[in-house]
């Protein structure tokens, strides 16, 4: 290929000698690079209205021969053209932004001198050099493996499992059948018994071709043997197929914080400036939202020459595969914990602790939180679950385990009346030591220690046990307050976990597990979200954690947690009860219940919106969970 200069060199060199026949340029024509030029920015606009072609309709070629790539434009420009008397070849270097992938290419264009000026002659290879008349290039997105979330031990979670596909197999139907509406009255039988729109099967069936399986619905295998009716295998046509999907362990499982994946909405695809497009799978809640960048990896490309009898691949960039999400999910104490509450009607959870390391084992939400995430994000009033923070505060006091305290029936601060819980046992009335009070749970006795409590010595043993010091974790997490009382009655009833008092499911299975492994325990759920921890002001020693620990034994040895005194190892507990909301007819204020317990290293905190008391609500559930 000879260079513009070279040309114009040979051209300067020429001038002296006489005129040579058949070299037009030399005629004083102008060169091709005003037309390539223009050709050059007319290919990058779509606009080639400036452009002289050899064929009338060569701009509507060219947008039908792009048009399959949307709506992204390229970067083309032009080279130094090779001049040959009337003729000139010139390469085009085009550039295309897909996706924020980039595919340069080279091309031809030929040229004529007409008169006067530069003719292009049009042909589909000057936009793709391979292409031919009649074809046409199609951007494809090929979607990337989603990235697993998995638990501990990167055991996945989804993975593949046994199910059940239900529908009507037309092959099953005989000609006659068929002839007769077998077709419409089958799927409609069918979809009856599985409890889909019947009208919608019975159409989709009808519209299927005459050896289509139409699939009615999947079942994992174990709701296939108890959802599926006896009946269905009577129905003309109607099939049960064995067959694996990948899935989660159970139907609901962790979905309160896992969150879930489908089809891109229109308000992501608008948000995401082009990066999502209608169809693409997306996180739409959760951890699947919120790490949808990471799990959902980059699709791949494919530039394709369609239109003559076999599309081929003219560009091709491979998909990427989603990174995998670590969380500590223990999915078989995930799994139990679910089991647990599956009976459970009001909003509850379960929030399972690894005190050594801070690993969240099991959040779970029970289905009576509809879909919200309790276990970490809940905002109660932890009551009496709460006395192990103000029995630290004691304990900084001076107050010594063994030492008395006035437990009376009723107690009276600034005109509020407080109370006992109704099943308190009358032995415990009197002058009783701490480990009593905190083993049969006596209200009035905390409250009539409270002037042993300076400002902020609530705020600082909840800090040094890990509750009302917020840090991100990388997902939803309420670690509960003890903000400044205003009232000397707000005060009392801080001290036995209600008034301002608030904390989540996971922030008092963090409580426990700070007694247990006797420091501030910080959950982990993502161990490869790197989180700094505010050290508590004022530290829990080996002393206090000591402490701590025989008061909690003793409320399932002598007190209202003796029902798991059958437990293997050796088992520490809280109840508690907390008054909310309004009266009933009776004047009788609903109750939260809780019970928070330790196991060996284990950390547990079992919580149930409304209930009868901590140790008949949670207290049950609790057991089921550590046995």
């Amino acid at each position: 290929m000879r260079s513009r200069l070279a040309v114009l060199s040979l051209a300067t060199a020429l001038m002296g000698l006489p005129a040579l026949a058949g070299c037009s340029l030399l005629d004083g024509g102008e060169g091709p690079e005003s037309t390539l030029d223009d050709l050059a920015s007319g290919l990058a606009s779509g606009d080639l209205a400036a452009v002289a072609f050899d064929a009338d309709d060569a701009s509507e070629q060219y947008a039908a021969v792009v048009e399959g790539l949307g709506e992204t434009s390229p970067t083309v420009s032009a080279g130094d053209a090779e001049v040959t008397d009337d003729t000139a070849t010139a390469p085009l270097t085009w550039t295309w932004d897909l996706d924020g992938n980039e595919w340069s290419y080279d091309t031809e264009v030929d040229l004529t001198r007409v008169d006067d000026s530069w003719q292009a002659a049009w042909t589909p290879a000057i936009v793709e050099p391979s292409l031919v008349e009649g074809e046409h290039l199609t951007l494809t997105r090929t979607p990337a493996e989603r990235g697993q979330i998995t638990g501990a031990g990167d055991r996945a979670i989804v993975a593949p499992r046994d199910v059940v596909r239900l529908g009507l197999d037309k092959t099953k139907l005989t000609a006659e059948e068929v002839a007769a509406g077998a077709v419409t009255t089958s799927a409609t039988a069918i979809a009856k018994a599985l409890d889909i729109d019947a009208a919608a099967y019975a159409k989709e069936a009808e519209a299927a071709g005459e050896k289509a399986f139409v699939e009615a619905i999947v079942l994992r295998a174990d709701d296939a043997t108890s959802q599926v009716p006896a009946s269905y295998a009577d129905i003309p046509g109607a099939v049960s197929l064995a067959g694996q999907q990948d899935l989660a362990p159970s139907r609901g499982f962790a979905a309160a914080i896992l969150g879930s994946v489908g089809d891109a909405t229109a308000e992501i695809v608008e948000e995401s400036d082009g990066a999502i497009e209608a169809g693409d799978v997306v996180g739409l809640s959760g951890l699947q939202a919120r790490y949808d960048d990471q799990l959902s990896g980059t699709p791949g490309l494919s530039v394709l020459a369609a239109g003559a009898d076999n599309d081929r691949t003219v560009h091709d960039v491979p998909a990427v595969p989603g990174e995998a999400l670590r969380t500590t999910l223990d999915i078989d104490l995930q799994t139990k914990a679910e089991q647990a509450l599956a009976e459970v009607g009001p909003p509850s959870a379960i929030v399972a602790i690894k005190p050594s390391t801070g690993a969240i084992l099991a959040a779970a939400s029970g289905p009576g939180s509809t879909g919200l995430n309790t276990a970490t994000f809940g905002q109660y009033a932890p009551g009496s679950t709460f006395k192990v923070v103000t029995s630290l505060a004691l304990l900084r006091s001076g107050m010594q385990p063994d030492d008395p305290v006035q437990c009376d029936a009723t107690t009276v601060v600034d005109g509020k009346s407080f109370k006992n819980y109704d099943d308190y046992p009358a032995s415990g009335i009197g002058t009783i030591t701490l480990r009593q009070a905190v083993a049969n749970s006596c209200n009035t006795a905390f409250i009539s220690s409270r002037d042993r409590i300076d400002d902020g010595a609530l705020a600082d043993a909840a800090a040094a046990l890990g509750l009302g010091v917020d840090h991100d974790l990388g997902f939803p997490a309420y670690f509960g307050q003890v903000p400044p009382p205003e009232t000397q009655t707000e005060a009392a009833a801080d001290l036995i976990g209600q008034g301002k008092v608030l904390a989540s499911p996971m922030a008092m299975a963090t409580v426990a597990a700070s007694v247990s492994a006797g420091r501030a325990v910080l959950p982990v759920l993502l161990p490869d979200v790197e989180t700094t921890q505010t050290p508590p002001t004022a530290p829990l020693t080996a002393g206090e954690a000591t402490a701590l620990k025989g008061l909690m034994r003793a409320v399932v040895t002598d007190g209202s947690g003796r029902f798991l005194a059958g437990l293997p190892g050796e088992v520490g507990a809280k109840t508690g009860t907390a008054e909310y909301g309004s009266p009933d007819a009776s004047g009788v204020l609903p109750t939260h219940t809780w019970m928070i317990a330790t196991q060996g290293d284990l950390a547990v905190a079992v919580f149930v919106e409304t209930g009868q008391s901590g140790s008949v609500t949670a207290g049950p559930i609790l057991s089921r969970f550590l046995s």
